[in-house]
């Protein structure tokens, strides 16, 4: 395997013009000639067909859900970063890229960060042209607001749900695609495998949900853009649906797995209440813009927050990290929660609970003006927990909410299969071992809208290959693959439900993988694991059949994935000794409890290479090599 990120030379802020300049064009009719298969109609998957369509390529669109506007994406809350500067304090596109090259604790690729700065003005342009109804300032001007890991104001929102307004953007230029006839898009699917012919990607192969149909499709080129993997720890912040599949499969037909250790615990989620639960509800870190966090000072103080005083309160993260405050990074912020929980000091049921306050900025700015900027969020709040937060603090604890690992990807978001790119957050390239809060969203429109038409046309001009058929043997030898697997799950009729091997996965996985990892809990995981998968193989009941709809037969392919990935996820953190961003090894701590890196070992990506079922798989390293930032000791304080 060759892991060639394919960066062009130059000076880093000129790297992305020049090399759209140096790329290959295909004139617009012959645009018409292409077929591209996108898999996943979030941000980056929709903006990424819609775009495609809108140039000439004929496009296949597929999502499990019911409707490209039930993807994911629609949950993100707090807002879109752009380098515009339009509050005048100092933001500009090289604060952008460094912040998010800090954010990430100088673990991601120096050249992609900086392109992503760069597009970030354009993808407001877009979005406001398209009618997302951001927040506004009384003179009409685009409002802004801070996040963590910045001192800047550059995060555009529209309340507690920009996810959803810029999905609805996206989306209803999807449509006018799929209205033209340029898009045929195909909800209620779900892919099973890539076609590889010849070394390229050309196909895929789907289940239909309702019918239980299994078929082939050909493409020239195959793009993923299916999320990330953060349901293998089974409570996270992630709908249900969300998983491993597409990128796992990808994996197994010759795609490098990169960084899966690399998963984010977000501070700010309403806590577990019971073992009832099967996912959990994210807090915006906006709501950290106002919000206070507080514990009690003394141990075991079970008094209501308004019966403590103002003296008695421990306002952690202004305490820990004056320069930044409540705006921590989320790595940083989420350990410090822990950590005061962890001293006998958290609030709520069991202990394991910080405080949320808006106290202060209520009597600052007024209840409406509160209610102006996270209504929504509160309601939320409230619904889930049946408490007012105007009245009395949000409590909240971190979760399993993003990950920052994925498919690996060069410059031109190509994988080690030619023909099948990944975008968003099922790939690995821009936020390092810690993802920056409002990013997600920056990264999944800039992949869409203004990366991959420019790379993806780069290829076809690049390869001459005979249009793919699904005749082909490869499409027929994929296509019994999946029927096989599909047929082993219904006819193995044990006595335990999918749900309980995912939860004890979850469980293990949170325990040994989690928010603090050690050689020696990793090394239980990696005994488990495989002793569950076993396990499931030999004792899953899988009801009903395939011939029709079968959410339990879709969960279980899901989770035999997860059952798989989990442990290279796992053999992963053990490989990398070292401390940094969201992967915390205990052994590897400064004196005050921050990650401490390794960079003279560790200063690479891993990126790891599938070599079959009985054969463990084979890590290939991509140095990270830093030519405008100087790699230092993170430091919020």
């Amino acid at each position: 395997m060759n892991l060639n990120s394919n960066i062009p030379s130059g000076p880093l802020a000129q790297k992305w013009d020049k090399h759209k300049f140096d790329l290959k064009l295909v004139n617009p009719a012959n645009k018409r000639k292409f077929d591209v298969i996108v898999v996943g109609s979030g941000l980056a998957g929709a903006a990424a067909a819609a775009s495609m369509a809108e140039l000439g390529y004929r496009v296949k669109c597929f999502c499990f859900q019911d409707s490209p506007r039930r993807a994911h994406s629609i949950a993100a809350q707090g807002g879109i970063n752009a380098a515009k500067n339009y509050q005048n304090d100092g933001d500009s596109v090289y604060r952008l890229f460094y912040d998010t090259i800090k954010g990430g604790d100088f673990r991601s690729r120096e050249a992609n960060v900086y392109r992503l700065a760069q597009v970030s003005v354009n993808i407001i342009d877009q979005c406001v042209a398209q009618g997302v109804p951001f927040a506004r300032e009384y003179g009409g001007l685009l409002a802004n607001r801070s996040f963590g890991g910045a001192q800047v104001s550059r995060t555009f929102y529209a309340r507690g749900q920009t996810g959803q307004q810029l999905l609805l953007g996206a989306y209803q230029s999807l449509c006018r695609q799929i209205g033209q006839g340029t898009v045929k898009m195909y909800p209620r699917t779900e892919m099973l495998d890539v076609v590889v012919i010849d070394g390229h990607a050309k196909g895929i192969i789907v289940r239909d949900l309702v019918s239980g149909e299994i078929s082939a499709h050909a493409a020239d080129a195959v793009v993923l853009a299916t999320g990330g993997y953060g349901n293998v720890f089974y409570l996270s912040t992630n709908a249900k649906g969300c998983n491993v599949t597409a990128t796992w499969r990808a994996y197994k037909k010759g795609a490098a797995f990169a960084n899966p250790c690399y998963t984010q615990i977000h501070p700010t989620c309403i806590p577990v209440s019971g073992d009832h639960q099967s996912k959990l509800t994210l807090m915006s870190e906006s709501l950290r813009n106002d919000g206070r966090m507080w514990v009690p000072k003394k141990k075991g103080d079970t008094r209501r927050s308004d019966q403590i005083p103002e003296n008695e309160r421990d306002y952690f993260l202004e305490r820990k990290y004056p320069s930044f405050g409540n705006l921590a990074p989320r790595d940083i912020a989420s350990r410090a929660v822990k950590e005061v929980c962890d001293e006998g000091r958290g609030v709520g049921p069991g202990g394991q609970g910080a405080y949320l306050d808006f106290a202060d900025a209520i009597k600052r700015l007024g209840e409406e003006t509160v209610r102006e900027r996270y209504g929504n969020l509160f309601d939320m709040y409230e619904k889930i927990t049946g408490e007012n937060a105007y009245k009395a603090p949000m409590r909240i604890y971190p979760a399993v909410h993003y990950t920052m690992g994925g498919t690996w990807v060069d410059y031109n978001l190509m994988t080690t299969v030619p023909g099948l790119f990944v975008l968003g957050e099922a790939n690995f390239s821009d936020h390092g071992a810690n993802r920056l809060g409002a990013s997600a969203l920056m990264q999944g429109l800039a992949d869409g809208y203004f990366i991959l038409p420019y790379t993806i046309g780069n290829y076809f001009a690049s390869t001459k290959l005979p249009k793919a058929d699904t005749s082909r043997p490869e499409f027929k030898q994929a296509m019994e693959g999946a029927q096989a697997l599909t047929k082993k799950l219904l006819v193995i009729n044990g006595k335990r439900s999918v749900t309980s091997f995912h939860r004890e996965l979850g469980k293990l996985m949170w325990d040994k993988c989690g928010m603090a990892r050690s050689e020696t809990s990793l090394k239980e995981a990696l005994k488990r694991i495989p002793e569950l998968r076993a396990e499931f193989w030999k004792n899953v009941k899988v009801t009903g059949g395939n011939g029709e709809l079968n959410q339990d037969l879709e969960a279980a392919g899901r989770v035999a994935d997860f059952l798989e990935f989990g442990e290279l996820l796992c053999l992963d953190a053990l490989t990398r000794d070292e401390s940094c961003g969201g992967h915390f090894r205990v052994e590897h701590q400064t004196p005050d409890g921050e990650a401490r890196r390794d960079d003279d070992h560790y200063s690479f990506v891993s990126a790891w290479e599938y070599r079959g079922p009985d054969r463990p798989p084979l890590l290939h390293k991509e140095p990270l090599v830093y030519e405008e930032v100087h790699m230092s000791q993170r430091s919020y304080k």
